[in-house]
């Protein structure tokens, strides 16, 4: 999913049903305590108040809370402090220009907090009042994947090797939010740190022993996991992405490094296939266990090794430069799936468990075998279909190449758009990649968001259009709108040993065009063309989470 940008820029975050992710009981933390650890002093009579949660939305503001009045791009958090009070809000945080805001609005009745930065210690105070991660221990092991690609399978399939080792996990991802309960929808990869230390919280209360956690550069660069402390960090790898937001591939990788240091992550486990992990494995201040799915590739502590394909998924070792084996399978398709698999794996065996143990779970379990949700999720057999997150360069490659059959007479069909008011850049490549690698290329919207869909499209359709000519490449390319329109044309194109690749937006369920979000899921506009051809689609939706 695309980070909401505009929830660093603005005063108040989207609403998010934040109330979900507390914990049922918190034990009041007395404002002086709070105050003490920001080095600033609390009105006389305000120390003897007690609180009880954070938030920076006076929409989730409840009895209790602290609200963090934050400035924005077009508001200051201080224009809504009036409906926090009223919602119960017992303290206010801010900055110097809140306060001064609130001094003309006149006397206010309840203490406020004054700091230079108030973003920069929201993850502390929360940390604080939810006691997330206290020194007693009692909380999960904590597992956290960042990269660009990669993070949501990853984050899955340690889920799934954790219950297969039977455990109880947490998840907090870009798909949905699970704390033992009924999952949660996300609306953000990574919630603000108000909630993930809320979320940390609820899983401790419900006796959860571990959760796995993806972390966007977006989180890191917005204050999103300050104050949270991962037992092992993961890093998948790094290519093309988010540009808009870091301005270049020197300072996205700089953000992601951050989650590698000592006051973020006690381990670190690290893909070392492209030269930005092999640049964090040689910087981390933290210990490193290093791991390569490329034979031949880098030296490093783990290796995949001895593969060989299984259905549509791929039986694999992982060798230690000690002589340890792990035989290890994924039934998901594609030579990233075993990268993240081995990342899984390797992430759960640094946290401690032994290999004897881990070995017996992945014979016994299969527990890399699972459908990851719009993350290479197989819609139908013949022609095969696949729905997938695909949507920057390098993920579309692979997963192009991984859905590429080997039976003579078999096409690539694939549709695919680009975002809106995200990274341009990336659009022509796209297109070209898609020229290359597919047969039939079908350009369609991605979400367009506030910019012209049209417009976007024909940056994408020059890069193949390009591609095509300076290759003397025999692709068809087609510009289809809207995206439903696209996915019924891939079928219409489709024979039964044909392959389908609808790339982009995976599991999201909704399409923002000019600020209106209209129903759309690939998986369901996918499934209705199948039928309606009369091809057969799965059955099987299961989601293992």
């Amino acid at each position: 999913m695309s980070e909401h940008n505009e929830a660093a820029s603005h005063a108040e975050t989207p609403e998010t049903g934040t109330s979900g992710f507390r914990p049922a009981s918190v034990a009041a933390v007395p404002l002086s305590t709070l105050a003490e650890a920001l080095g600033v002093a609390v009105p006389a009579d305000g120390d003897t108040r007690g609180v009880t949660g954070i938030s920076l939305n006076s929409r989730a503001i409840e009895p209790g809370d602290l609200y963090m009045a934050l400035p924005g791009a077009s508001r200051h958090g201080a224009d809504f402090v009036p409906q926090a009070v009223e919602a119960g809000a017992v303290a206010v945080v801010t900055d110097d220009a809140g306060a001064r805001q609130l001094a003309l609005a006149g006397e206010q009745p309840v203490p406020v907090l004054i700091v230079d930065e108030p973003r920069t210690v929201v993850g502390r105070l929360a940390a604080l009042i939810y006691r997330s991660q206290p020194d007693d221990g009692g909380f999960p092991t904590l597992f956290g994947v960042t990269g660009t690609n990669g993070k949501t399978t990853t984050t899955y399939f340690i889920n799934s090797l954790l219950r297969a080792l039977g455990k109880t996990p947490g998840l907090i991802g870009t798909i949905e939010i699970l704390a033992g309960g009924d999952p949660i929808p996300s609306l953000l990869t990574t919630p603000e740190s108000t909630d993930v230390h809320a979320l940390l919280a609820l899983m401790r209360e419900r006796g959860l022993e571990a959760a796995s956690m993806e972390v966007s550069s977006h989180a890191v660069a917005y204050h999103r996991v300050d104050g949270v402390m991962f037992d092992v960090a993961g890093f998948t790898n790094l290519t093309q992405d988010h540009l808009d937001l870091h301005g270049s591939m020197e300072e996205y990788f700089r953000t992601k490094a951050e989650l590698f240091t000592a006051g973020r992550a006690r381990h670190a486990v690290v893909m070392v296939d492209d030269e930005w992990g092999r640049n964090l494995a040689r910087t981390a201040d933290i210990p490193v266990t290093t791991l390569t799915a490329t034979t031949g590739g880098t030296p490093a502590d783990w290796s995949v090794a001895s593969t060989t394909a299984r259905g549509l998924g791929t039986d694999f070792e992982l060798r230690h430069t000690d002589g340890r084996v792990l035989r290890v399978h994924t039934g998901l398709p594609g030579d990233f799936n075993v990268a993240n698999a081995a990342l899984a794996t390797i992430m759960v065996l640094s946290s401690g468990i032994d290999v004897e143990t881990l070995q017996g779970a992945l014979e016994a379990h299969d527990p890399f075998t699972v459908a990851v949700p719009g993350r290479m999720q197989l819609i139908s057999a013949a022609p095969a279909s696949v729905v997938d997150f695909a949507h920057n360069p390098d993920a579309l490659a692979r997963a192009l190449q991984a859905v590429r059959s080997r039976e003579e007479g078999s096409r690539v069909i694939v549709v695919f758009g680009a975002t809106g008011q995200r990274d341009q850049s990336k659009r022509p490549t796209m297109g070209a990649i898609a020229a290359r690698l597919a047969d039939i290329v079908i350009i369609s919207d991605d979400d367009p968001h506030d910019e012209d869909a049209a417009a976007i499209r024909s940056e994408v359709l020059a890069g193949a259009y390009a591609a095509r000519e300076a290759a003397n490449l025999t692709c068809e390319i087609i510009e289809s709108s809207p995206r439903d329109a696209a996915i019924r044309l891939a079928v219409e194109y489709a024979t039964p040993k044909d392959t389908i690749l609808i790339a982009g937006r995976g599991h999201e369920v909704w399409q923002e065009v000019k600020g209106v979000n209209l129903a759309l899921d690939d998986r369901v506009e996918l499934r209705t063309a199948l039928t309606s051809r009369g091809f057969s689609v799965s059955t099987d939706q299961r989601i293992e989470s």
